[in-house]
């Protein structure tokens, strides 16, 4: 079968940074900074970034909930597009990455919609069901081999018509490769058969960076 997309090579990756989307130079900043970290390439890439600010923005989202804060990219990016009165949760477990995510949440000005929370995220979520919390839009991108414990959770707290964005869904192409079959690769091929069997939902994955895919929560 012929591919029908274009390849991403290092030049049009360069390109889409400059076009295809606003990363100001806090965002830069921190990307590169980022980047030059041990794990530096679990951050979201600025595409993604820019991705999440408009989907917060067309959604007119004023509570987000993201599993997964690293250094903070992704949040800055969303709580940027939140109203003066929305509010982002971010979950996480690693204060040496959290340090960062809240310099730069300072500098740039949004902290105050901001409020983390380090523990164990998935508890958390059980927690954030027990005292009947919902949002607007979730974004998952934690540990990936209890993605499919995460996707049930996150389905109980997302409103009717609300957003859940799943990060890494194609995990650098492994999910479709028969050979590969490490428990990362194998908890995030479970999730994708769970997502596009579950008529609870609307979905459709994106074949950019390492795979988004969005879920829409059916008002039934």
């Amino acid at each position: 079968m012929n591919s029908r997309h274009v390849s991403i090579t290092d030049e049009l990756q360069e390109y889409l940074i400059s076009f295809g989307g606003r990363e100001d130079s806090l965002l830069a900043r921190l990307r590169a900074e980022t980047l030059q970290m041990r794990f530096g390439h679990m951050q979201v890439c600025p595409e993604q970034g820019q991705f999440l600010f408009f989907l917060v923005k067309l959604l007119k989202a004023r509570s987000v909930l993201e599993i997964g804060v690293f250094t903070g990219y992704s949040s800055l990016c969303m709580a940027r597009a939140l109203p003066d009165d929305g509010v982002l949760l971010g979950l996480d477990n690693q204060k040496k990455f959290t340090d960062i995510a809240e310099a730069f949440w300072l500098e740039a000005g949004v902290e105050d919609k901001i409020e983390l929370r380090l523990c164990d995220a998935l508890a958390e979520v059980a927690r954030l069901e027990d005292k009947g919390l919902e949002f607007d839009l979730i974004f998952l991108d934690a540990d990936k081999e209890r993605y499919p414990e995460y996707y049930e959770a996150c389905l109980k707290i997302l409103k009717p018509d609300g957003l859940l964005v799943i990060d890494n869904v194609l995990w650098y192409g492994n999910v479709a490769k028969v050979t590969v079959t490490e428990p990362i690769t194998d908890a995030i091929r479970r999730l994708n058969e769970i997502v596009v069997k579950d008529e609870r939902v609307e979905m459709v994955t994106l074949p950019f960076s390492d795979g988004m895919t969005l879920v829409r929560k059916k008002d039934i």
